[in-house]
């Protein structure tokens, strides 16, 4: 590992300032894979601002009926709270399906949406990537590239974000509260990841020196459901993943939001036409096989990640068939039985 300096944070302006102030400092929190990039040679901080001292661990409800999550809250005890789980199951489900123990109670909400890209030549040194080390090439454009992009990719990159909170963030129209060198700012959810363009070692949108304060979730009376398929029924990262949030008006869907998870750079939220086509209607199989095949309909395969195409068209109709109630949950909602399809048998990708 390269040597760093430490500094641990004094109040979230102090943390902002001195990150900003050094090109090559980063903010570190519980570190799971921080420092796994670190010891790896992948990344190569001068100064970690460790901002655990901050506290930002309280989970409060908003006027209105939203929920705030501080950014120093942990994955484990934002899975547990009775608030997330009784009003957002997607976000607890999420949480639990996205690792271990040991590592859910270290990683903080306000990191997790941040974590890079798993993609194997980005974590290696020794293969050109170009979100490591820009113009350097993409190795996975010719290599193996069964986990990549289905939708967003360039010719720079095609890789896939790994965080299951941020696809079920993305489904509910969360918000970002952030401090940075200009100020406080706040940011959609679905505006912080960016395409890889000819940018790719540019992940979001925020600021040098940004941090991330809060994770807001907005008022939601409706139904929302995490699904998540892997190779393992034990910890591992997502091949494809679904969030889905209905909100229902009598027996007919009154609006609907969908994003997917290991098919882009980013949580890929479903285009407005797919989502409307669900509004207004009463849930079916068949209505749902439609939005589906239209969902993908723009999916862009690479040489060997063809197989994703099937199985994310059904993973998202199983998924909207357990939220609206057509299909009964695997497990109890807000919990990791009710996320998980467990290990690659087949069965749903060849529904």
């Amino acid at each position: 590992m390269h040597p760093f300096q430490y500094q641990r944070a004094s109040s979230p302006a102090q943390a902002s300032a001195a990150v900003a102030a050094q090109p090559t400092a980063a903010f570190v929190a519980g570190g799971t894979s921080q420092l796994d990039l670190m010891k790896e040679g992948v990344l190569h901080p001068e100064l970690l601002v460790d901002v655990t001292p901050l506290g930002l661990t309280s989970i409060t409800p908003l006027e209105g009926g939203g929920l705030r999550l501080g950014a120093g809250v942990s994955n484990t005890a934002a899975a547990l709270h009775p608030l997330v789980r009784q009003r957002y199951p997607a976000v607890s489900e999420a949480l639990l399906a996205g690792a271990s123990t040991q590592i859910r109670n270290m990683a903080s909400l306000g990191g997790n949406p941040l974590q890079r890209t798993r993609c194997p030549y980005f974590r290696d040194p020794a293969q050109p990537c170009n979100k490591r080390e820009p113009g350097s090439g993409c190795a996975a454009l010719g290599g193996y590239n069964r986990v990549h992009a289905l939708f967003g990719a360039s010719d720079k990159c095609v890789a896939t974000h790994p965080s299951d909170l941020a696809v079920a963030l993305a489904a509910l129209d969360a918000q970002v509260q952030t401090l940075g060198p200009g100020g406080p700012r706040v940011i959609p959810f679905t505006e912080l990841h960016r395409l890889p363009g000819d940018t790719p070692q540019q992940d979001t949108t925020l600021a040098h020196g940004e941090l991330i304060t809060s994770l807001d979730l907005p008022a939601f009376n409706g139904r929302s459901h995490y699904l998540k398929v892997r190779e393992r029924a034990s910890y591992a990262f997502a091949l494809v993943s679904c969030a889905v949030a209905l909100e229902m008006e009598g027996k007919k869907i009154r609006r609907a939001r969908v994003a997917l998870g290991g098919v882009a750079h980013k949580p890929w939220r479903l285009p407005a036409a797919v989502e409307t086509m669900l509004a207004g209607q009463k849930p079916s199989e068949k209505l749902f096989r439609a939005a589906a095949a239209q969902a993908f309909a723009e999916a862009r395969p690479l040489e060997h990640n063809a197989y994703k195409i099937p199985m994310g068209r059904n993973l998202l109709v199983r998924a909207l068939l357990e939220t609206s109630g057509l299909q009964p949950l695997q497990g109890p909602a807000g919990t990791a039985f009710a996320a998980s399809v467990g290990g690659v048998s087949g069965e749903v990708a060849a529904q």
